[in-house]
């Protein structure tokens, strides 16, 4: 599995310790992770936390990416973002037991996490902590056992809903503000990762007439 990170403004100069917390809990489980910014404080690249939504619709939608980190001060602001667009549904994560209930209950495919709130002393192990029940076990399983079988059919109609209120992906990213596209789209390593991954040739042509 293909798992980005994407930070946004507010928190970007934590963007280095979350990727190595992240890499050093997926890798060895066999998957991969890609940080897709901001990279630092001072990254020129600037995203807002709707950016950060833009973006992880498109990697998600596009197949570029599998599952999406991401986050800012409070996570609900990323949370609302991501929720906005098709293809995502993203969970707003404070504890292991956030991650590892979302994980096998509503088998998310992007958390939101509040990077700024109680984010002192033991944060990173809170982090690790969170990432290790993330993604511990294939996500759907069910909790408790015996909720299995109706909390995988709920994630079945909520998917059936999300594909009637929502709509194509490649007209959203036509339709909606250029500028404001182009500047979720405009991360220094962006191109390179992005197309190198994506499998939806749709959603690649509208991203180059974008990026144009």
């Amino acid at each position: 599995m293909k798992i980005a990170l994407i930070n946004e403004n507010s928190q970007a100069a934590k963007n280095a310790m979350i990727f190595e917390v992240l890499k050093k809990v997926v890798e060895p489980m066999g998957h991969e992770a890609v940080n897709y910014g901001m990279y630092s404080a001072e990254d020129v690249h600037s995203l807002t936390y709707v950016q950060n939504g833009i973006l992880a619709a498109v990697l998600l939608n596009s197949g570029a990416a599998d599952y999406v980190i991401t986050g800012c001060g409070t996570g609900e602001g990323a949370m609302l973002a991501c929720n906005a667009f098709p293809g995502v549904l993203c969970g707003h994560i404070e504890s292991p037991l956030d991650a590892y209930l979302f994980s096998q209950v509503n088998d998310g495919n992007c958390v939101a996490l509040p990077f700024a709130e109680n984010f002192g002393w033991g944060g990173e192990l809170n982090l690790e902590y969170i990432f290790e029940k993330l993604f511990c076990a294939p996500g759907g399983g069910g909790y408790p056992k015996e909720r299995v079988v109706p909390e995988q059919r709920n994630k079945k109609i909520l998917d059936e809903v999300k594909k009637v209120t929502h709509t194509d992906m490649a007209v959203i990213l036509r339709t909606l503000d250029r500028e404001l596209v182009r500047g979720a789209l405009s991360g220094e390593r962006f191109a390179d990762y992005f197309f190198a991954d994506c499998k939806c040739e749709k959603i690649a042509e509208a991203v180059r007439e974008i990026l144009a």
